[in-house]
């Protein structure tokens, strides 16, 4: 471990290496109400958790056993300084981290309405995850990976925009597996045309995307998200792995060069539906890592979408996303339960 000024760092084992997912993008804090099905108005009290997508997903990779870092940029802050501390007690490489000495680390404010919609407030004017430069980047880092993870939230404004591509194609030449879950979130992006036009702009880029139903609607203009001509004509391109569909509680599909189909859900009582999708990226890449070879065999895909769904499921049962993260045993255990309970 080393100390970079004040921030502690810890850096991965390079023999870990051989499995490492890298994930670049933003981290930043979330405020929820401390009461359910409120608005942000209504809400009496907020109570801070770290959140950011590709960070969740690096936590949730560790949690399961795996190697992970995180790459991103947040304030030289209080906030700052606890999210590189909870990525350091996660067993998270927070090594490629950096800190603004000029802007804040991002803050949203976010609750789950009555109505079972997502009301987001967002601060970020800018904040510091938006100003990471190409210069900053760890390029070793990139490169030791076994696969990069990444959003498209690091598309919307420059320079973080530049360093995500940048950051892409270092790892594209080392060849490395590029995995890119878009990750909508409308009410950051200018307008829809835009959110549209960046999000498919890195589109051909990946090896393997996973989306939800709402953003094959999004991405399409409004095209059945349940039509599998809709996915393999508008969104499978030709040097694609593998395309994952989530379907929340149901499961999720797959298509690939060879085949497709879908996998069921694990059933569960939901809780907090935070963080779920980023459980399931982590249970898919933290199986990829381990082996490639599960993109050309059905049934091990099958197995380890089985697993990523099992991992969905159980974060949904806590409140918070990185809490909630799921252990290779409990995810095991749940496997288990449901499996015996169907036979």
């Amino acid at each position: 471990m080393s100390e970079n000024g004040n921030h502690k760092n810890l850096t991965i084992d390079t023999r870990d290496s051989e499995t490492l997912v890298v994930c670049f993008g933003e981290m930043l804090i979330d405020f929820v109400p401390t009461v359910g099905g409120v608005s942000l108005a209504e809400a009496p009290a907020f109570k801070k958790a770290p959140g950011g997508a590709p960070a969740n997903v690096a936590v949730g990779v560790s949690r399961l056993g795996g190697s992970s870092a995180f790459i991103g940029k947040v304030g030289d802050d209080e906030f700052g300084r606890m999210l590189a501390d909870i990525l350091r007690l996660n067993n998270v490489d927070n090594s490629g981290m950096r800190f603004d000495h000029n802007a804040r680390t991002a803050l949203a404010f976010v609750t789950l309405r009555a109505d079972g919609e997502r009301e987001f407030l967002f601060f970020r004017h800018p904040s510091a995850d938006m100003l990471l430069l190409e210069s900053e980047l760890d390029k070793n880092l990139i490169q030791k990976a076994k696969i990069f993870h990444y959003g498209s939230i690091s598309l919307i404004e420059e320079p973080c925009r530049s360093t995500q591509l940048a950051a892409m194609k270092i790892a594209k030449s080392a060849g490395i597996l590029l995995s890119y879950d878009p990750n909508l979130r409308l009410p950051l992006w200018p307008s829809e045309d835009a959110a549209r036009k960046e999000i498919m702009s890195i589109w051909n880029l990946a090896d393997v995307i996973k989306i939800s139903e709402d953003e094959i609607t999004f991405l399409t203009g409004g095209d059945d998200a349940y039509d599998d001509d809709v996915v393999l004509e508008k969104l499978f391109h030709p040097n694609l792995k593998l395309l994952v569909v989530s379907e929340g509680p149901n499961g999720c599909r797959y298509y690939t060069q060879e085949f497709k189909g879908r996998v069921g859900g694990v059933k569960v009582k939901p809780v907090d539906t935070t963080g779920a999708g980023d459980a399931f990226v982590s249970g898919l890449l933290n199986s990829l890592a381990s082996d490639l070879t599960l993109l050309k065999d059905e049934k091990k895909l099958r197995e380890a979408l089985l697993f990523a769904n099992a991992c969905g499921a159980i974060t949904v049962t806590e409140r918070g996303a990185i809490p909630a993260m799921p252990t290779m045993s409990a995810v095991q255990d749940l496997l288990a339960t449901t499996s015996s309970a169907r036979s």
